[in-house]
């Protein structure tokens, strides 16, 4: 590996809190929201579906919130927030020179395992954010922020519940 192609040092995890924080002061500031993710994503899959199965979007009550009869899904800040993280996120990877793609596992599980156990997770934590009326970055950053008792009991739960998961877990990365 040539110099020029070594991948630059990551942040220092208190810089980068202290940044975070800074984001969600100018989120607050600015647009009068937090921050938040699962509410987009749940735009975009309405919009989708929008197109393949429109009268789905109009029938469940679940869709018919986000978009359908008339309403553009794809019209809200949430959408715009995802896609500019998203694309913040790739410019920054390619700039640190870290941008590519693995599948991180332990050896005492094979890629195939770690993806089926990434999307069963990822199932469960959509779920989840529905159930909790939002994901961590709505719950924990915003509603922390502005000490919603709600949002610190689902941080609680997540947390409590990611300790008492990867216990049992951990010896399929060892």
């Amino acid at each position: 590996m040539t110099p020029e192609a070594k991948p630059r040092p990551l942040w220092n995890p208190y810089v980068a809190g202290a940044a975070l924080g800074v984001l969600l002061f100018a989120s607050f500031l600015l647009t009068s929201h937090g921050l938040g993710a699962s509410g987009g994503l749940a735009r975009l899959l309405t919009a989708g579906l929008d197109i393949l199965v429109p009268q789905t979007v109009d029938r469940t009550a679940f869709f018919s919130n986000f978009g359908g009869g008339g309403r553009a899904p794809l019209s809200h800040w949430l959408v715009w927030e995802i896609l500019g993280a998203t694309a913040g996120g790739a410019i920054s990877g390619l700039l640190a020179r870290r941008l590519g793609s693995e599948v991180c596992r332990g050896p005492a599980i094979s890629s195939r395992l770690r993806l089926l156990l990434a999307l069963l997770g990822g199932a469960l934590v959509g779920w989840g954010t529905q159930l909790s009326r939002g994901c961590t970055s709505g719950q924990a950053l915003s509603g922390g922020a502005v000490l919603a008792v709600g949002s610190w009991a689902f941080m609680f739960a997540v947390f409590g519940g990611a300790y008492l998961v990867a216990w049992p877990l951990r010896r399929l990365w060892r």
